[in-house]
């Protein structure tokens, strides 16, 4: 009994003895995505592995980090082993920043000088040893004395070590040479010499950045980057999309809706089409998803178009992206229906995005999303439709993971989303490309039914999680003057399944919305 109290009150004691974790001094890359997903920037005074294939930006990662210390006015070094100074420089040239204040020390032979003595160089010839290839670095560097380095590329050393043991054994005395000096270690592997594959420099660095680029049947690449490690440091894990442009890498870290939880007043949203409303029991509500689903051409992306106009009548923001339909089409046939969108497009109350799924990243296509959200206090978000946006994704099974996050963080927003997605099939079984009803608030179904001759259209609210809604099938009708939502179809049975059966009056037969 004694020993277990005094366990207990030695718990206690360490418990007490516990103090706040302190988080280390950190210094910013230059990348804003990459400063947020390492929780402010790299620790400071650390070496890093910046690890990626050949064409996945290294380099130009490299160039901010060094630009931004000069910014800052840091004392900063380029150690290139591969590349000229005249290809650094037209690289920063390409993204419109100048390189005059930036250090590049070379051990590189001149490109016009084919010399045989100019090619006894450090990278070939047996006699010619690592450790004097080190040296020779660190004295340049000492003599600069920089808070930020960067090394470009490890391949070259470890070509030349040619044994593994060797490698690691130069590279932890480099380590150790920047120990205690506050300076900032960024080390390039393109993972192209023989043996890059392994682990030993990954378990040397104090952290590891990776950097991917995957293939794609057409379109562009998809590049993604991933912070592998970051010692006694938080960051965000997983795969974060970026994309290089003109002006740098710019990186999108993954949503994660749990981040931002602001609350809001629930309303409704009305559509100014009040039979419409009636069907959700009074509107769809702010802060939830609503799926208008139904067979191609059958009005989904009107009516989507008719909450968005709405929107912006009542002087709130509203956005349509638009993965299918082009913005001329687009405009012009709300003009038609009597939504003229023209003044709205013109205060930019209303904007109309069309996005090409296979030049757009999903991390990019969120990003863009979040900047309305945060930026412009955006309140109707249309997506039209989700057959595009499961295009813009290399991999069907990870959609209904990124469009939760998306819609669980447009939910906290307080912003009323509609979502698109056309089923395969005209009349009776339809088919659904990928389910994503479950992730919806509410779902909107959208029928064609023949009737009297013709083909029509109805609607019906299947599912609302935000409150009561109508139980009742509604014709949907397109004229000149706009659209038109008719009365309950008490008279017909069995218009979902594309052939009702008329049970009511003779004098209904030719008008079922009258």
């Amino acid at each position: 009994m004694n020993d277990q109290s005094g366990l207990a009150q030695t718990t206690v004691d360490s418990k007490e003895n516990l103090r706040e974790p302190s988080e280390p001094e950190r210094i910013r890359t230059g990348i804003l995505g990459l400063d947020d997903i390492l929780s402010g920037g790299l620790p400071k005074g650390h070496l890093y592995l910046v690890e990626g294939d050949p064409g996945t930006g290294k380099t130009t990662l490299a160039l901010q980090f060094l630009l931004e210390g000069i910014r800052l006015g840091e004392s900063v070094i380029y150690v290139t082993l591969s590349e000229s100074r005249r290809e650094l420089e037209e690289v920063a040239r390409s993204h419109g920043w100048s390189a005059e204040s930036l250090q590049i020390y070379e051990m590189v032979p001149p490109e016009d000088d084919l010399s045989p003595e100019a090619q006894y160089t450090v990278f070939h010839p047996s006699e010619v040893e690592l450790a004097d290839t080190i040296t020779s670095i660190l004295q340049q560097v000492d003599a600069t004395k920089p808070q930020r380095v960067v090394f470009d590329s490890l391949s070259e050393l470890r070509m030349l070590a040619r044994d593994p043991l060797r490698y690691r054994r130069q590279i932890l005395a480099l380590k150790r040479h920047f120990a205690g000096r506050s300076c900032t270690v960024m080390l390039l592997d393109d993972r192209t010499a023989e043996g890059s594959h392994d682990l030993q420099l990954q378990s040397i660095a104090h952290g590891v950045i990776m950097m991917q680029s995957l293939e794609r049947d057409f379109g562009i690449k998809r590049r993604r980057v991933e912070v592998r490690k970051l010692r006694g440091s938080s960051f965000r894990e997983g795969y974060h999309d970026y994309t290089i442009e003109t002006g740098g890498i710019f990186i999108y870290p993954r949503l994660i809706a749990a981040e931002h939880k602001p609350g809001f007043v629930r309303k409704n949203v009305p559509s100014g089409l009040s039979q419409l409303d009636a069907l959700f029991g009074g509107g769809i509500d702010t802060g939830t998803s609503t799926l208008f689903i139904g067979p191609a051409g059958c009005g989904k992306s009107t009516v989507a178009l008719q909450y968005a106009v709405a929107s912006a009548r009542r002087g709130e923001k509203a956005v349509i992206f638009t993965f299918d339909e082009a913005f001329a089409t687009l405009v012009e046939r709300s003009k038609g229906l009597g939504m003229d969108a023209t003044d709205f497009l013109a205060n930019r109350s209303l904007e109309i995005l069309q996005i090409d799924p296979a030049e757009v990243a999903p991390g990019e296509f969120v990003a863009r999303v979040r900047e309305l959200v945060d930026k412009e206090k955006l309140r109707v978000l249309v997506i039209d439709s989700m057959n595009g946006f499961l295009n813009a994704m290399p991999h069907e099974q990870f959609l209904a993971m990124q469009l939760h996050e998306v819609l669980a963080y447009l939910g906290q927003q307080g912003v009323a989303t509609i979502l698109t997605m056309a089923q395969h099939g005209f009349i009776g079984a339809m088919q659904t490309p990928v389910d994503v009803s479950y992730l919806a608030d509410s779902v909107l179904l959208f029928r064609y039914f023949e009737f009297a001759g013709e083909v029509r259209q109805a609607l019906s609210v299947i599912k609302k999680r935000s409150g009561p809604h109508e139980r009742s099938i509604r014709e949907l009708r397109f004229q000149s003057g706009g659209i038109s939502v008719g009365e309950p179809l008490k008279e017909f049975k069995g218009v979902l399944t594309g052939v009702p059966s008329f049970v009511g009056n003779l004098s209904m037969e030719n008008s079922p919305a009258s």
